[in-house]
């Protein structure tokens, strides 16, 4: 069955900063070894931790269930790609569940200000994720290429045969002295 989940959350950074102020073991307990470790080596770490903590919720709102189900906050965690972008990583009851909808795919989007993180997420299912090899066809690609270059052609033909037509039988008329080659060009 084709599903696409949308989940989108918010949250300020000064409330994320409060609570770690407030709460020691609260970064311990919500998040990953990994994320702290990323979190707490950048300049502004409420910030990160804000918008991990936003996307754990937009990932269960895409799902779905919300922190229902048995889905915990350590079931949802935030990685990073070869390339620096954000990753959803479901553990946990959050992996079943997205099984069991045929969710193989948490598309996740995180952006903040100074004092708010946002994060969107996107749960896709196999058949509505759009695959790398569903590029444009060469094949069909050339042929359209083709199509456009003959129907240009056409209508130059077109275009010269009015010419021609215009002209009448008599052909082209006597080129204009400005139009005249110069002595000795052309080879002579």
């Amino acid at each position: 069955m084709a599903r696409v989940g949308i989940g989108v959350d918010m949250l300020e950074i000064a409330r994320m900063e409060r609570a770690l102020k407030r709460h020691p073991s609260f970064a311990a307990r919500v998040f990953t070894d990994d994320e702290r470790a990323y979190c707490d080596s950048t300049a502004r770490p409420a910030e990160h931790y804000a918008a991990r903590f936003a996307a754990r919720e937009a990932v269960v709102k895409a799902l779905g269930t919300g922190f229902s189900e048995g889905i915990g906050m350590r079931d949802v965690s935030v990685g990073r790609d070869v390339r620096g972008r954000p990753v959803a990583i479901l553990l946990g009851r959050a992996a079943e569940v997205a099984r069991e909808q045929g969710i193989d795919e948490v598309v996740l989007s995180l952006s903040r200000t100074h004092e708010v993180a946002v994060a969107n997420a996107v749960a896709m299912t196999d058949d509505v994720r759009p695959h790398a090899d569903e590029g444009p066809d060469p094949k069909k690609e050339f042929q359209a290429s083709f199509k456009e270059a003959k129907s240009i052609i056409d209508e130059l033909e077109r275009l010269q045969d009015g010419i021609m037509d215009t002209l009448g039988d008599d052909g082209p008329a006597e080129p204009r002295e400005d139009e005249l080659p110069l002595e000795g060009s052309m080879g002579e």
